[in-house]
């Protein structure tokens, strides 16, 4: 019988808790924790500064305290700027070092323009070069502490488009988390890229979207922000990824990893009722894991 529903986790994003500057309202620490707990989930991502404490001891608790142990997190780095180089190598140092002593695996980088978020620009050929170096001065920093960098490809940073993607795999070693939203959201396959580039693929999120809804964000007319107010991001098995494929692609290739389901919420008009918003749409996204995509691998498995 597949192990898969026991390595399925949550992340804060799921309730509205994100890295994103003026994302929206962060729910109480201790509901969504419950909240997870209570569905089952006995590992989460880190989330947003201030939804969990600032030590790794502190972590450690209050995630103990739910029965529950921290994977990692989700780490906006500056990679292409040289002059940023010294800043973002003590900076990995110090998450990494948090994310060792707390327990995790992961340091999930993300690389944006500026720790603003600004729009991405297109980068000469020597900020390609340096962003490169960096995600191997990176690799060595989480090795030194028991880590392993996935890159997270993601819209509105610079890894964003298929072509992103495939300038990263031509130009360096770096490990990928396989966000199949965000993949589909720049036009790169998810399916192909597990089948394609699964010696690459060291963690994964499962997020499902709607495509129609994608191209006004990629020509910066509309938000991500905005368009996920709209709905883009729907429950696993609601949108337009082929998210069953990927899960049979990457376990008929021996992955045996962790999905993190990450459904990027934004809460912006006043806390939700408890029982509703983030942990209906949550609960929702685990049923399909349970009732369609589980039983195919255990048939496979047979």
């Amino acid at each position: 019988m597949s192990d898969f529903l026991s390595r399925v986790a949550s992340a804060p994003i799921s309730w509205g808790i994100c890295e994103v500057p003026g994302w929206g309202a962060m729910l109480p620490t201790p509901r969504v924790l419950g909240e997870m707990a209570g569905l089952g989930f006995t590992a989460t991502e880190l989330g947003a500064p201030g939804f969990l404490p600032s030590s790794a001891q502190g972590v450690k608790e209050e995630l103990s305290s739910f029965g529950m142990s921290l994977l990692g997190g989700f780490i906006p780095v500056v990679l292409h700027d040289r002059s940023q180089r010294s800043a973002t190598i003590e900076g990995v140092k110090a998450t990494a070092q948090l994310f060792r002593d707390a327990g995790a695996s992961k340091f999930i980088s993300s690389a944006v323009m500026d720790m603003d978020w600004s729009h991405p620009q297109a980068l000469s050929a020597s900020e390609i070069s340096h962003m490169a170096e960096m995600f191997g001065i990176i690799d060595d920093i989480c090795g030194e502490f028991g880590l392993e960098q996935v890159l997270h490809p993601h819209v509105q940073t610079l890894v964003e488009t298929k072509d992103d993607i495939s300038r990263v795999l031509d130009s360096c070693d770096v490990h990928f988390c396989l966000d199949t939203g965000h993949m589909a959201f720049g036009g790169q396959d998810p399916v192909a890229f597990a089948a394609e580039a699964m010696d690459r693929v060291g963690h994964v999120h499962l997020k499902d979207i709607r495509v129609d809804m994608v191209a006004p964000v990629l020509r910066r007319e509309v938000s991500l922000m905005a368009a996920t107010q709209a709905g883009i991001f729907t429950p696993l098995g609601q949108g337009d990824v082929d998210i069953l494929g990927v899960v049979q692609t990457l376990e008929g290739a021996g992955y045996d990893g962790w999905y993190v389901i990450e459904q990027d919420t934004a809460i912006t008009d006043g806390l939700p009722a408890i029982g509703e918003g983030p942990l209906h749409q949550v609960t929702t996204s685990m049923q399909y894991l349970v009732e369609t995509v589980a039983p195919t691998l255990d048939s496979s498995a047979s």
